[in-house]
């Protein structure tokens, strides 16, 4: 069977690549990765030593003519969590703006640009989207939704935890997936029961099995127009309707809160140390040490605002230093360099406590070792690669089972 041609956007040091690549069965034909606040594209450069500069562009998305992005079966990425509100054109009532600089708009425009668009959709983002804005819980993936069923395409979507599956990082990340209606996997969404496809039909839950029991299901629909769900979606309300999985298809979601069910093997955060091979820079002076339990430990104290109004601050204490028999916790991008950090990794070896290293953050997103290695890349920026970047198992995993679904 032939390969899926695929367009990544934003694609970061290339993780979602690596997951593709990895099941055999799919082929980058475009790439485009910009990183708009930095002058020296650091990611754009280790995507290009890694996978070469051929078909890939370090340009602003939103400014790259459609013309110019090659024509796909599947479009991934992981695209920037964002204030995703729409309002209407003065010139056009009926027309439709996205905030200036949101990324998810230009995803849209492809989408819409393109004569012969994507079948498959493949995105990812951070679990908050589902529960984002504060004020209108479930808003912004509202818009999402409904801006894709009118493009033409149903969704399923499924917030995974890489660790619960065995996995080496505690990372929750929200996965969907959608299919144009001129697909046979549209078509089996659109006559199944929507239940089942939810708990054990559907892509996602064969890359990743639930329970077979389906908590607070609910089914409700979403209409009118972007401009009218960017302002009434779920007003006042003080929860999100979006569950952590679910499907939406022609205007009706059907969601529901799924637990995940794996008993396989574990990869742990022991598993994934460099034993012996730890340059000394790593390893946390004796003298620091308090700071680091400070920082790491439970808070209840006065502090004082730059205005000197006082306040009673508290935080409960974290594992100090982390669990080696459990999966890691997340990585952020402030995850590089010396300074003492509540939010660092800090491991306990034979000579000591230490951070983790590059080749240590890389193993827990289960890239190849030194893929994010480059002259003029500091450690630190490595650190912040893996902070942005995905769990590539995960990415794999759910490749391999849509390639099944869509050559069944």
């Amino acid at each position: 069977m032939k390969k899926l041609r695929v367009i990544e956007l934003f694609a970061g040091v290339g993780g979602f690549r690596l997951g593709l690549e990895n099941t055999g069965n799919y082929e980058i034909v475009w790439s485009n990765q910009w990183e708009p606040s930095t002058k020296t594209q650091h990611a754009s450069m280790v995507y290009e030593a890694r996978f070469g500069p051929e078909n890939h562009s370090n340009s602003d998305i939103s400014e790259v003519p459609t013309s110019e992005i090659p024509d796909a079966d599947v479009l991934v990425g992981g695209f920037p969590c964002q204030d995703y509100s729409v309002a209407t054109t003065l010139q056009n009532s009926k027309g439709l703006i996205g905030k200036k600089g949101v990324l998810w708009w230009s995803i849209h425009r492809i989408l819409s640009e393109k004569a012969n668009p994507p079948k498959y959709l493949f995105l990812e983002n951070v679990d908050r989207l589902l529960k984002s804005p504060s004020s209108q819980r479930g808003r912004d993936f509202a818009i999402m939704l409904k801006s894709l069923v009118d493009l033409g395409y149903a969704v399923e979507w499924r917030v995974i935890n890489a660790a619960d599956y065995g996995m080496p990082q505690r990372r929750r990340r929200v996965f969907f997936l959608g299919y144009h209606k001129t697909t046979p996997l549209y078509q089996s969404l659109n006559k199944s029961n929507k239940k089942e496809w939810v708990r054990h039909s559907g892509v996602l839950s064969k890359a990743f099995p639930v329970n077979t029991l389906l908590e607070q299901y609910n089914e409700f629909r979403i209409d009118g127009d972007l401009v009218e769900i960017s302002e009434q979606f779920n007003l006042g309300e003080e929860l999100s309707p979006f569950a952590n999985s679910g499907v939406f298809i022609n205007g009706e979601v059907h969601t529901a809160k799924t637990i995940a069910n794996y008993s396989g093997s574990r990869t742990v955060l022991v598993d994934v140390l460099q034993n012996g091979e730890v340059t000394p820079e790593f390893f946390i002076p004796i003298e620091d040490y308090p700071k680091w339990e400070y920082l790491k430990g439970a808070k209840k104290e006065v502090r004082t605002a730059k205005n000197g109004f006082k306040y009673n601050y508290s935080e409960g204490g974290m594992i100090f230093p982390d669990a080696l028999d459990n999966a890691s916790r997340t990585i952020i991008t402030g995850e590089g360099g010396k300074s003492p950090s509540r939010f660092k990794h800090v491991v306990q070896t034979t000579k000591g406590l230490r951070r983790l290293t590059p080749v240590e953050l890389e193993r827990l997103n289960m890239f190849p070792d030194n893929h994010t290695q480059l002259e003029g890349i500091s450690d630190a920026k490595r650190a912040f690669f893996m902070g942005n970047a995905l769990v590539v198992g995960v990415v794999a995993q759910i490749a391999k089972v849509l390639y099944s679904k869509i050559n069944c």
